[in-house]
């Protein structure tokens, strides 16, 4: 004889909301985070494979709608055949693109690194700037490239890095309410301390990695999990939760 189905309504889904608090103690739990990630993560520093300013405004490029990963399978062949930018610049288009081609959009990110390299030959001597003004004038970069170069070669704080896993976990921490990069950074760069810019956003992405994944955050094992309100996921306790 079959069992009848069940009639009990399922327990309701409540989503978790940004809480209410001022500018000031945002700002607060802000650097509450930053101290956090310190710890937890300390060692952590860019991912993708570099020795030289050049290679990583090189590498920062191809990691656009790509893994680090990949990047960094693709990155030793294409820096042995053109170590330099002036051997870049003098590349042929179709030769950048075969060694690229596994990254995706492989056309536009070798016609960037052709251009990047001979903007740098033409306007810089073949030397990668430290301004973020002349480097965003160069194919391929915008302020992510340009912040990721600066802070991780030469240690100047131009700005925070925002990439994926930064927009989805400061939005979850209610750092911010936006989804656009720009800002995203202008209101991290409010709250938190110029010295955390450049390590702020490395080890957030190390965390995005490891602990609090887009599809399966692991909540209960989060060392930020007091300081996170979750914002848009299940509260905890739910069917739902993490």
């Amino acid at each position: 004889m079959r069992s009848k189905m069940s009639t009990r309504p399922s327990p309701k889904r409540r989503i978790c909301k940004a809480p209410r608090e001022s500018q000031a103690d945002r700002a607060v739990r802000g650097k509450k985070i930053a101290g956090v990630l310190a710890k937890t993560y300390a060692n952590a520093t860019c991912a993708l494979h570099h020795k030289s300013a050049f290679q990583l405004l090189a590498a920062t490029i191809l990691s656009a709608q790509c893994t680090d990963e990949r990047v960094n399978m693709v990155t030793p062949e294409l820096f042995k055949k053109y170590p330099t930018p002036q051997a870049l610049a003098a590349a042929k288009q179709e030769d950048v693109e075969k060694i690229v081609q596994s990254t995706g959009f492989f056309r536009a990110k070798a016609n960037s690194l052709r251009g990047m390299a001979q903007g740098l030959v033409e306007r810089y001597d073949g030397e990668v700037p430290r301004s973020l003004d002349d480097l965003v004038t160069l194919p391929g970069v915008g302020r992510k490239t340009a912040n990721v170069v600066l802070g991780t070669v030469y240690g100047i704080a131009s700005g925070v890095v925002v990439d994926t896993h930064v927009t989805r976990i400061t939005n979850l921490l209610a750092l911010t309410k936006h989804k656009d990069a720009v800002k995203i950074e202008q209101d991290l760069m409010k709250l938190l301390p110029e010295d955390e810019w450049v390590d702020f956003s490395h080890r957030l992405i190390h965390h995005g990695r490891r602990i609090c994944i887009a599809r399966r955050p692991k909540c209960t094992e989060c060392p930020l999990l007091p300081l996170c309100p979750r914002v848009g996921l299940p509260e905890m306790g739910t069917t739902a939760d993490s």
